[in-house]
């Protein structure tokens, strides 16, 4: 008894499509796993009371700079030329592994309390190998599912940014794998973050890529945002023969035809950062055009330098950004807007099903499915925000918050219950806030022209 628990009377939306949604079932979890779904099961299990709560699988972050916690809001009004300035050669360089731990361990707490039991920690700021070892505790302390992705240092904007000659470490990316990631099937699994064409010669992206076939890790790149590298980046990565299905592709607002093309013929994922690309100016979110091409595509929070860290404002900017691009598009025509395509159940299974897909995770999570390691969350749809229920997948997507993220488990393990963190939130702000003090401290002393403290 004491390993099954037994969540008992919640509408359960499986995001399976063979189990459909349940407006009243249970879920039973053994151990790490879930066993049974069903509108009723009998179990010598420890029950939790889901009346009045909606059973989702765990949301799915699928690139996010988690080193940025410490800095939090700190470029509320940045564009991306403006980010690279401002995060990437001011703040980064002065990071120290202390504040990459702190960072990783508060964000991943950040993730858990907002319902992401799984995140993509596109960790580019290795700036010495002790940063990854810091980054990976972080991580391992929160307890989250994590796919941890060896960035390069951020020591040199010039250096690192602009037709880099600066490969990754091969050296420190194989430690890294043999210390933290040799089994390939625990919570935590590993890829390879790559700046690509245009920010580095066609050398170190040959390098980069051929490192990471070796290791048989993924690899995730940013492509087609703005003016730098806004056009071409996969056409190139094309021509050098590298495209593959092991490549996720970040942001994409810019992509031709031809590149559309080549991602899904060569099995590429997807992964969209919607109030970002909005908000700092990378374009339009692509999410219908993914699909036009039969891709996946998910959801990512990107940076809480300039944005939320949950996935909820992810869905919703991605929802009304796409379905304003089409309307606008008949406005003009002088018609009426028209039926869209981009759903509420569709915006659920790519905060979902589709992340797990991108994080190669989806044999594990994304779904109520048996078998499937028990990644849940419980939201609280007796609150004034949600209730009354009519449409329970819309009352996910459209209307939940944080605040309604009442119970989160993560590979059986409760993490959040009765809406708290079953952790030390208060050590991890203190460190957090330790580190905004000493990075903020240490870049007016570099503006000054003092040295260090």
């Amino acid at each position: 008894m004491a390993d099954r628990l037994l969540l008992r009377g919640g509408t359960v939306l499986t995001v399976d499509p063979d189990l459909g949604d349940l407006p009243k079932g249970d879920v039973l979890i053994e151990g790490d796993t879930i066993a049974q779904v069903a509108p009723q099961i009998d179990a010598d299990a420890e029950v939790v009371d889901a009346s009045g709560m909606i059973v989702i699988p765990g949301f799915v972050d699928t690139h996010r700079h988690t080193w940025e916690a410490a800095i939090r809001g700190c470029a509320p009004n940045a564009t991306l030329g403006n980010y690279f300035v401002e995060i990437l050669d001011s703040f980064a360089p002065l990071y120290r592994p202390e504040d990459v731990y702190a960072s990783n361990l508060a964000g991943a707490l950040e993730c858990i309390n907002a319902g992401i039991t799984t995140l993509v920690d596109w960790s580019h700021i290795n700036n010495t190998p002790e940063h990854p070892d810091a980054a990976v505790r972080g991580l391992q302390e929160a307890g989250i599912r994590a796919q941890y992705a060896y960035g390069s240092a951020n020591t040199s904007l010039n250096d690192y940014w602009n037709n880099s000659k600066i490969a990754v470490p091969a050296d420190d990316v194989r430690r890294v794998r043999d210390t933290y990631f040799s089994s390939g099937d625990g919570l935590l699994t590993m890829a390879l973050a790559t700046r690509g064409p245009t920010y580095c010669s066609d050398e170190v992206v040959r390098a980069e890529w051929a490192l990471a076939r070796e290791l048989g890790i993924p690899i995730t790149i940013h492509v087609a945002m703005s003016s730098a590298g806004r056009f071409g980046m996969v056409k190139q990565l094309g021509d050098l023969g590298l495209l593959g299905p092991d490549t996720t592709y970040i942001h994409c607002c810019y992509l031709s035809e031809e590149e559309w093309r080549l991602v899904a013929d060569s099995g590429g994922t997807i992964s969209i950062a919607p109030q970002i690309e909005l908000q700092m100016g990378h374009g339009w979110p692509p999410v219908v055009k993914s699909m036009e091409y039969g891709l996946r595509p998910s959801l990512s929070i990107d940076v809480v330098t300039t944005a939320p860290g949950d996935i909820f404002t992810q869905i919703r900017a991605a929802f009304g950004a796409d379905r304003a691009r089409l309307n606008a598009t008949s406005w003009e025509a002088n018609n009426d807007a028209p039926e869209h395509e981009l759903t509420a159940r569709k915006m659920l299974e790519m905060a979902t099903a589709n992340g797990a897909h991108v994080a190669g995770v989806e044999d594990r999570t994304g779904s109520l499915t048996p078998g499937k390691k028990a990644d849940v969350v419980l939201l609280d749809a007796t609150a004034l925000n949600v209730a009354p229920v009519i449409d329970p997948v819309a009352a996910v997507t459209l209307c939940a918050d944080v605040s309604n993220v009442d119970t989160v488990l993560i590979d059986g393990q409760v993490k959040k219950r009765g809406g708290k963190l079953v952790a030390d939130a208060d050590a991890a702000r203190r460190l957090v806030e330790a580190s905004r003090d000493y990075l903020v401290g240490e870049l007016e002393r570099k503006r000054a022209g003092q040295p260090p403290a």
